[in-house]
């Protein structure tokens, strides 16, 4: 028995079964478009068993994409969650025989509703394709699975069909990455586009130093701070200049070097600043790594610390640019 081989068939039986029905889309898929882009309500996807578990992902999908949707069980349906089902919405409904007892229960008061369905099933004689407004085709002609039984291909061919309508919506609609972001605000995306320098920078607590401090006591306050670095103020409380662990280094090959020397001796005068604490996080991290620093201080136009932000807080936040 060679496994390999069965795996190559599975996915030729799939994808071929794919491929046919590419090309079998016709103005029914059109028809579907155009009733859920005219759905003033929601998208309610339903369906049993691994009709159902396509659903909840088709559901999944659409609402992430710029349809407003959610999976709605037909048994739960039966049994008080009709409620959930407004005049406004519409009801797209899975079932490869379109005879799932569960579901053809429901069919009856979704009419009665006389709210739109959409009916993805591979027969069109059958309860669901008789009650759906616009019937769209998921037989195939045969299951990946060698016992004919398992749904293997018809799910597959269901999940792309789901993909395929989202897709269209999306393209229709103009959908943009911001768009996707701002469902996933958690997600790489979200954060790219939206995370902002004020939201992770810190402001409390910072380790700060005067100019009269010296490198004993930079080293005490860099300990404290965990930062690897220290903020020096002039008499004004303005930021100066920054005092590096890498600085404090290079203080010590020097000769002439004592803990009690003036810390703003050896600190960078000039180091890199920002004001702008609305700039993007993934845009402050791309300042960061192109200038090969850890820390990138946060300063008023008057001179005043607002806050500093550290490459590793970016990375902790899983921050990335492209």
């Amino acid at each position: 028995m060679n496994l390999i081989e069965i795996a190559q068939d599975t996915f030729k039986i799939e994808a071929d079964a794919l491929l046919k029905a590419a090309k079998l889309l016709d103005k029914k898929f059109l028809n579907a478009i155009d009733i859920i882009l005219n759905t003033k309500g929601k998208l309610i996807i339903t369906g049993v068993g691994k009709s159902g578990l396509v659903g909840a992902k088709m559901a999944a999908t659409f609402a992430s994409t710029g349809t407003s949707s959610f999976f709605l069980h037909p048994t739960e349906a039966l049994h008080g969650d009709l409620g959930m089902v407004g005049k406004e919405d519409t009801l797209l409904a899975i079932s490869s025989s379109g005879e799932s007892e569960e579901l053809t229960k429901i069919l009856p008061h979704i009419k009665r509703f006389n709210i739109p369905l959409i009916g993805l099933t591979g027969n069109p004689d059958s309860s669901l394709g008789k009650y759906a407004d616009v019937y769209l085709d998921i037989s195939v002609e045969k299951e990946a699975c060698p016992l004919g039984v398992a749904p293997t291909t018809s799910t597959t061919l269901t999940m792309a069909l789901g993909d395929a309508l989202a897709v269209a919506l999306m393209k229709h609609r103009g959908f943009k990455e911001q768009d996707f972001a701002s469902f996933h605000p958690g997600g790489a995306l979200g954060k790219r586009l939206f995370m902002k320098i004020k939201d992770l920078m810190k402001t409390q607590s910072l380790p700060i130093i005067s100019t009269k401090s010296t490198l004993k006591e930079a080293v005490v306050v860099m300990s404290e701070g965990k930062l690897g670095t220290v903020l020096i103020v002039d008499e004004n409380k303005h930021f100066t200049a920054l005092l590096s662990d890498g600085d404090l280094r290079r203080a010590l090959m020097k000769e002439d070097f004592s803990l009690d020397n003036f810390a703003i001796d050896h600190a960078t005068k000039k180091p890199k600043i920002y004001h702008n604490t609305e700039l993007l996080a993934s845009e402050a991290l791309e300042i960061i790594e192109n200038e090969r620093i850890q820390l990138l201080p946060l300063i008023k136009e008057n001179g005043e610390i607002i806050g500093v932000l550290h490459i590793h807080d970016l990375i902790n936040a899983g921050i990335k640019y492209k």
